[in-house]
């Protein structure tokens, strides 16, 4: 059994965060089904993930906060991308609110 005041302490840690900064090859499928991939590179200072796309000849790039295993990136459109960073390194995505689906696997 925890003590109480274990208890309280594990409750006001902070969550871990995901060590996320590096290069990703991207894979994904956009909200008409077709297929695009492209290169990510992601660095998280202070709890904010930086990402910068390129996909063909096209960049985007956006920002925002990974709390847990959740990173969520504001890129400028009307939904941001929402990832889930897997055991294995992977980030899982989700974009255009649900519609379109994105990969980040590590280089």
């Amino acid at each position: 059994m925890i003590p109480r005041l274990a208890f309280a302490v594990l409750l006001a840690a902070p969550p871990a965060f995901a060590d996320v900064s590096g290069s990703y090859t991207a894979e994904g499928r956009n909200p008409d089904g077709s297929a695009y991939s492209g290169r990510a590179d992601l660095v998280e200072a202070d709890g904010v993930v930086s990402v910068q796309w390129q996909v063909g000849s096209q960049s985007y790039s956006g920002q925002g906060p990974i709390n847990g295993d959740i990173v969520t990136v504001d890129w400028g459109q009307n939904t941001p991308v929402v990832y889930v960073v897997m055991p294995d390194g992977e980030l899982h995505g989700t974009w255009a609110d649900g519609l379109a689906l994105e990969k980040l696997t590590p280089r």
